[in-house]
């Protein structure tokens, strides 16, 4: 049974064949009405979310199919103690695909080893958030074109951001990418996603802890938030968040195309006085989260059915 756990999971032809199928949705609708009816899509979210849980249950609905959701996880068996593997196993008896976020490293490929329906990984904990990399994906693919020969700059929580490690992980599969690490010293990059996804590759990378001096040189800016659920003390926390804020007054060194970008929920480290800038591309890429689940989700109920 294929699950997708990890951005690896999708080989670079299969990540392209997913975005041939969402510009096809986006630009056919309607053939795309009627493909999941009769199927059934699982949300079990036991960590807080509104994007990524509301996209993928929009995506199932826009395919003609439906939804069942488990939104919290006082609310489930969970809170009995029912292990991960005996809920995958429960669920796969009512639904035909699982989407499931939750807060442990490790607990989306322990559902998919258990259930015998296909599982996506909604975000486990700090490890990685694949399908919030498609959507990042697709966004840099209608914004720029294509991937290779890009300058990205990675901007905040660059040590628990799993929506950044996803995304070096699938980009550094692409010719001539370029990486600016921007954070501060105490949340860099952690070291085996430096030596798994750039330099086992051989791929540029630099690291600073100034935005400023980083942002003449960039095509894709992606911006995290720092994530207070991430930290074990408050006061770490309160030192760090305002990191890195971003103004138009920072932006003013920027090319004139820069693509923008943020997975979202911000806090304050983009001004909304970025949100009118043509170049913020962030409430872009939750609309096109949305065309990659619902690529993803046929792709997966179709080899299901192989």
């Amino acid at each position: 049974m294929r699950s997708v756990i990890d951005i690896p999971d999708l080989s670079p032809a299969e990540i392209d064949e997913l975005i041939d199928t969402a510009q096809d949705i986006i630009d056919h609708p309607a053939a795309y009405a009627d493909r999941c009816r009769g199927k059934k899509l699982a949300t079990l979210f036991f960590e807080p979310s509104t994007r990524t849980r509301l996209s993928f249950e929009a995506a199932m609905y826009e395919l003609g199919g439906a939804v069942l959701s488990v939104t919290d996880a006082a609310s489930s068996s969970a809170s009995k103690g029912e292990s991960v593997a005996d809920t995958a196993k429960v669920i796969s008896c009512y639904a035909d695909i699982i989407a499931m976020r939750h807060p442990k490293e490790g607990a989306a490929l322990v559902a998919a080893n258990n259930a015998t329906v296909p599982v996506i990984n909604a975000g486990d904990g700090g490890h990685c958030h694949p399908t919030q990399t498609l959507a990042d994906l697709f966004t840099i693919f209608r914004e720029k074109g294509g991937f290779s020969g890009l300058t990205v700059g990675l901007c905040g929580d660059l040590k628990f951001g799993r929506t950044v490690h996803s995304l070096i992980n699938a980009l550094s599969r692409y010719d001539g990418m370029n990486f600016v690490l921007i954070s501060p010293e105490e949340l860099k990059l952690p070291s085996y996603v430096k030596e798994e996804s750039l330099k086992a590759r051989g791929l540029p990378y630099r690291q600073t802890t100034s935005l400023e001096d980083a942002m003449p040189s960039l095509d894709v800016l992606y911006m995290t938030r720092v994530q207070r659920e991430r930290f074990f003390n408050e006061e770490d926390y309160l030192r760090l968040k305002d990191s890195y804020i971003l103004t138009p007054q920072k932006l003013a060194a920027a090319k004139s195309d820069l693509c923008i970008m943020h997975p979202l929920p911000r806090v304050n480290e983009i001004s909304v006085a970025v949100d009118r800038d043509p170049r913020a591309c962030y409430f872009k890429q939750v609309l096109y989260g949305k065309y990659m689940r619902m690529a993803l989700i046929l792709k997966l109920l179709a080899e299901a059915a192989i």
